[in-house]
């Protein structure tokens, strides 16, 4: 009986990515996650299964060396893809506005394109919809943010990704992306800040990464679903 193919999680040690890898090894799914810093975890993970490899996003050839290892270890090929390495970067710090839009452009669209241009041919089988890529992308794709002009603008062009790669891979591989605002708090948010985020939604409460987990289960079950952003916000856009 042959093995599993794995699903590849970017980002999978901290928050929603490590909920994710934690989620589908328990499943008895083989999981590869990719990490920047070696967080404490990254040893609990390597033994529950998880193939954890070390990579820097922030270059073109450190986002083409994963994606060699990936493909040299894994002659099977893929299950999926899911896209949530990410970092949240205003300007005004101690970066130049010039350099928070290369960094912002490098993580959250370079990296998912190289990625699936790399990785696409290995995922799924010649069977349709037997593969899938996941975009992670943010509520204020819709919106816009004063604040983190380039996180948003980049956040974007990989929502608009995600109608080009389903359009080009269908019907094999389904791509989606899931746009959410407000899941988990930080254990540092203070009260205050707790309440006025929970204020922005209608619905007023952090759901927690479940919700995130039941959606991906969803988007990698359904044979039909693709080239669409699900929106995880708690109604906050008629807020």
């Amino acid at each position: 009986m042959s093995q599993a193919q794995p699903i590849v999680i970017t980002g999978g040690a901290r928050r929603i990515g490590l909920a994710l890898a934690q989620h589908f090894v328990t499943c008895g799914q083989p999981v590869i996650i990719s990490y920047r810093t070696h967080y404490p975890v990254i040893g609990e993970l390597e033994q529950a299964g998880v193939c954890c490899i070390a990579a820097d996003f922030s270059t073109d050839e450190g986002v083409l060396n994963f994606a060699r290892q990936i493909r040299e270890q894994n002659p099977a090929g893929l299950r999926a893809i899911i896209h949530n390495a990410s970092q949240w970067i205003a300007e005004g710090g101690a970066s130049s506005d010039a350099d928070v839009m290369t960094a912002m452009l490098q993580i959250h669209v370079r990296a998912p394109y190289l990625l699936n241009q790399t990785l696409a041919s290995i995922v799924g089988s010649s069977e349709t919809a037997s593969g899938d890529i996941v975009h992670f992308t943010d509520y204020v794709v819709e919106r816009g943010s004063d604040k983190h002009i380039a996180y948003a603008a980049s956040k974007a062009a990989l929502d608009n990704l995600t109608r080009s790669f389903a359009r080009k891979l269908a019907p094999r591989i389904k791509v989606n992306a899931i746009a959410p605002s407000l899941i988990m708090f930080n254990p540092e948010d203070n009260a205050s800040y707790r309440q006025n985020a929970l204020d922005k939604s209608l619905m007023r409460i952090a759901p927690g990464e479940q919700e995130i987990i039941h959606l991906v289960d969803y988007l990698l079950s359904s044979q039909y679903a693709t080239g669409r952003t699900f929106a995880v916000d708690g109604g906050r856009h008629l807020r």
